[in-house]
């Protein structure tokens, strides 16, 4: 067991939006409001899946829907504790610990103010190792879960109790009521006991982000330096390097959804790349040939700092390194990929691993 501070936080928010892939939600934004738990309420527990108990009634945190909605409308601190207080009215108990659906941007530090305001310690896992863009995409739904009952909640005090029938009733319930509460909510489900958290879960996520951030954190080396002690750490690839010549960027059914396109620079001058995203980023190509796609990770560096850069936050002149990584292997399953691959999201063309892609490109 060790402790949350507002130190820990820092390198947390950085790493995260690396693992978030663009998306998850704007870190800053989730830094802001967990240092302001932890100095209200305290350092929050981390504790790893050794010491979690088979008993301990585990519950997800998070945020759902369009990050650029959450820049301009900031959720509030009882935004984040009710959907958990309505779902322990509901269950009859205290919720023993809590923990991220995801990895990724904002929703890796919304449990943290959870977790502060009702002094509960915080699970070292997650259900993606990265984040995705729909409610299905968890190891828990790979593994068979049920989420319900799931609970939601806005800033303007409403709260919702729904049963859905499975990960892809609550991804199409919880969307609609999300999109009629502004473009963004609260969110808590998949309530389950720690014997079973332990078999589905993607275990130390919250540490890995940590070293990730604090390498990115580190002036006193290059950016190329740290951005390849990240790619070491993740066993990652250097996709391309430069300019976004043009971005097409819009709110379409509780998602931000688009492209971006990108000149090449450095060794990649005369090139041309686009990346497509729907939250998250989720294929990057080369012209026509094939780079990455998602459930693979894609991610989008400031070329000057080493930091990642989230899909709402991508503008025209901006210049980038893309770098990629794999998922991990729950991912790469026959129902990982029907879940969370490239045909799901309509794009016409099967997985390939990322490093296949990157051995057949050289």
């Amino acid at each position: 067991m060790r402790y949350i501070d507002e130190q820990t936080i820092e390198k947390i928010a950085l790493g995260a939006a690396v693992l978030g892939t663009g998306g998850g939600g704007d870190p800053y934004i989730g830094k802001l409001m967990a240092k302001e738990a932890i100095r209200k309420y305290g350092p929050v527990k981390l504790i790893s899946l050794d010491e979690l108990e088979d008993d301990q009634l585990v519950v997800t945190v998070s945020g759902m829907g369009a990050p650029t909605v959450v820049i301009e409308k900031i959720p509030s601190e009882h935004e984040m504790t009710a959907p958990l207080e309505t779902l322990e009215r509901v269950l009859g108990r205290k919720v023993d610990v809590v923990m991220p659906i995801e990895v990724g941007g904002i929703n890796s530090l919304f449990p943290i103010i959870a977790a502060a305001k009702k002094g509960l310690p915080m699970l070292d896992a997650d259900a993606m190792g990265r984040a995705f863009p729909e409610a299905q995409m968890v190891t828990f739904y790979l593994d068979g879960f049920d989420p319900s009952p799931v609970t939601m909640a806005d800033e303007k005090g409403n709260t919702v109790v729904l049963y859905p029938q499975g990960g892809v009733w609550t991804e199409r319930l919880a969307r609609a009521l999300t999109v009629e509460m502004g473009g963004s909510s609260s969110v808590c489900e998949y309530s389950l006991f720690g014997k079973d958290v332990k078999t589905s879960v993607i275990p130390d996520t919250l540490s890995l982000v940590e070293r990730i951030g604090e390498y990115l954190l580190d002036k006193q080396v290059k950016e190329q330096v740290r951005i390849n002690k990240m790619l070491e750490e993740l066993n990652g690839y250097h996709l391309f390097e430069g300019k976004i010549a043009d971005i097409e960027r819009r709110l379409s059914g509780g998602f931000t959804r688009g492209s971006a396109k990108l000149e090449g620079s450095r060794n990649d001058q005369g090139k041309t790349f686009t990346i497509f995203f729907q939250n998250e980023h989720l294929v990057a190509k080369e012209g026509e040939h094939l780079l990455c796609s998602t459930p693979d990770l894609i991610a989008v560096l400031d070329a000057e700092t080493g930091f990642p850069i989230t899909t709402e936050r991508m503008k025209y002149g901006a210049r980038v390194v893309v770098v990629a990584f794999p998922c991990h292997d729950k991912w790469r399953t026959l129902k990982g990929i029907e879940t969370a691959g490239p045909r799901y999201f309509g794009y016409d063309f099967d997985y390939k691993p990322v490093e296949v892609l990157q051995k057949e490109r050289r």
